[in-house]
């Protein structure tokens, strides 16, 4: 797992700081459903292009040290302000699609330690209650909004107790004071409560169980009700889960036993195509409750996809691109505007992955355009509050051999979010040279720094030098924000900072994308000198589909100096609303 560092050292970091080093630095992904590798506390795919990675194997399922980083970051945060990690949980639940961030937080409110615990006066009457930040845990886990897909799912739901209960984090929660450090269960605080409302409302809301079953989570929600020990009101909870019950031994179970219907999940032997169409249309079945039935003899045909394209999202048209084309139904004009329109969607670069394992040329571009599209949703959000100019250097001289090209592709995926107008890109050795992509692609991008190659000594501001040259100037109500790309060897940082003002460029906020192996410290000793906020992440973050579009959003919204009005990330989340129970 890498991690973003703010120039301020760990032990001066303030609440805000450590905010931000969260949003840069977590990982997209703390559960992994196949097998990987531990490379020094980084997951990576255990089958690899390579071949040359080694590491500590991993087994599919949560990724312990991603887990501990991410969490451990959170309890620094509570422990500065909880009042800040409150609103951070309700902001990661309401605001962001981050799935992982979304349990670990919610995790963190359940056990947290401010329950609403009455506060006496000096004659033992009660003045008041403390804050009940164990209830902003309980109204994620509750939390509903129809057709939302940032509400918890039954699987994060279980998900909350499986983080709780590793004994990493158990050991964390323990220090910090969220159990008794002799107990041998892992606390769990207020989880078994909410776990158990949950079930409840789905258990009151027929049309909402049978919604969950027929997305394929009968099996998650039989884990959860085992695991709370969930008693139904009625069977006929039992019996839209299929599960058959049994006597216990001291005969104390009165219900599911008799006279329940148990809607099962019959496999589609020895129906016709046609009939299984029928089938799947009839009860509106989703894709991977229908596939799981499919007779091998008959298997997943055009038709049967077709009977199944009314229940599809636009993210499961995106992800089943490689099956449409196996099965032909993209050249169907009506699938293809679909399909084309889920392309238009997109809020997430994992197109880029898909694109792979297609053959179609026109398919692969318009995969590739989805991962733009995704990245310049990113760059629309954060700069929807003020007029943001971005001075993009690269950094190419000798020390950056062999990580040029490494960055390419990463530069590629987050350049073409911005509007060509409000992008200005240079490389620099000694002397800068202006870059200018054609248009707003990735393509663009990569072509634009395909003649780009390492050699020489470094000058950062020879590339803002370059810049001023060909005309770029910024309007006096623009934030400039300069974002370099380099391993920081260079000239000293005030020298680099001078350059601006001597050139009548005001700077809001400093960033740096770091590739390769640390060489200096230009960039940080430039925003210091500049009394501005410095930010960073490193070129591999930009691996994972789902991070390009965080980081961008992190990096623009990065606090800026008290002078200036434009809210940060941390305004932002202290404005979003306390959760509450309903």
């Amino acid at each position: 797992m890498t991690t973003a560092r703010n120039y301020l050292p760990e032990s001066q970091m303030g609440p805000a700081e450590r905010l931000l080093d969260v949003v840069l630095g977590s990982s997209a992904h703390l559960w992994h459903n196949r097998p990987g590798l531990d490379v020094g506390g980084t997951w990576m795919p255990a089958k690899n292009k390579t071949g040359k990675v080694r590491g500590k194997k991993v087994a599919p399922g949560l990724f312990v040290p991603a887990a501990v980083a991410l969490y451990s970051r959170l309890l620094e945060i509570h422990k500065l302000n909880a009042d800040l990690m409150a609103h951070l949980a309700s902001y990661a639940l309401v605001e962001t699609d981050w799935r992982d961030l979304k349990v670990a937080c919610a995790a963190l409110m359940l056990v947290q330690t401010r329950s609403g615990a009455p506060i006496h006066d000096d004659d033992g009457t009660v003045a008041f209650y403390d804050d009940d930040y164990r209830r902003i845990g309980e109204a994620m886990v509750l939390w509903y909004q129809k057709k939302s897909a940032r509400m918890l799912t039954p699987k994060a739901v279980l998900r909350i107790a499986e983080l709780l209960e590793t004994p990493e984090i158990a050991a964390l929660n323990r220090a910090a004071g969220f159990g008794d450090p002799a107990a041998k269960r892992a606390p769990l605080g207020r989880w078994a409560k909410a776990a158990t409302k949950w079930l409840a409302v789905r258990e009151t809301n027929k049309a909402m169980l049978q919604g969950l079953v027929k997305a394929g989570y009968k099996q998650t929600i039989k884990n959860l009700a085992r695991k709370v020990g969930y008693k139904p009101e009625t069977p006929e909870f039992f019996g839209i889960l299929g599960w058959k019950q049994s006597q216990a031994d001291d005969g104390r179970r009165e219900i599911g036993l008799d006279n329940v219907t148990l809607v099962k999940s019959e496999r589609f032997d020895g129906l016709s195509e046609a009939e299984i169409c029928e089938t799947i249309v009839a009860q509106k079945m989703r894709y991977k409750d229908a596939v799981g039935r499919l007779p091998a003899d008959i298997g997943l045909t055009p038709a049967i996809m077709v009977a199944l394209l009314p229940t599809l999202s636009d993210r499961d048209l995106r992800q089943l691109t490689p099956t449409l084309e196996e099965l032909g139904l993209l050249s169907v004009a009506e699938i293809r505007a679909r399909w084309e329109k889920a392309i238009e969607t997109a809020t997430d670069q994992r197109g880029l992955n898909i694109a792979k394992n297609v053959r179609d040329a026109s398919l692969k571009e318009k995969l590739a355009e989805s991962a733009d599209n995704a990245a310049k949703k990113a760059v629309a959000a954060a700069t929807a509050e003020a007029d943001i100019r971005v001075m993009f250097l690269v950094d190419k001289s000798g020390s950056m051999q062999g990580a040029i090209e490494s960055s390419k592709d990463a530069l590629g995926k987050m350049l073409a979010g911005f509007p060509l107008e409000k992008l200005h890109v240079a490389a620099f050795d000694t002397m800068g040279q202006v870059l200018k992509p054609k248009v707003a692609s990735s393509a663009a991008v990569k072509h634009m720094l395909s003649s780009i190659t390492a050699g020489g000594g470094t000058i950062h501001g020879a590339a803002v030098q370059a810049l001023h040259r060909d005309g770029v100037r910024v309007p006096a109500d623009a934030k400039l924000i300069v974002i370099v790309v380099g391993d920081e060897a260079g000239e000293s940082g005030a020298q680099f900072a001078g350059v601006f003002g001597t050139l009548g460029y005001s700077v809001a906020a400093m960033a740096l994308i770091l590739a390769g192996t640390r060489g200096g410290s230009t960039v940080r000793d430039a925003a210091r000198t500049l009394a501005v906020p410095y930010s960073e992440v490193t070129v591999n973050q930009f691996d994972d589909p789902y991070h390009v579009t965080r980081v961008l959003r992190a990096l623009l919204e990065a606090p800026v100096s008290a002078a200036v009005p434009t809210p940060g990330l941390v305004e932002k989340v202290m404005k979003t609303k306390l959760l509450e129970v309903v």
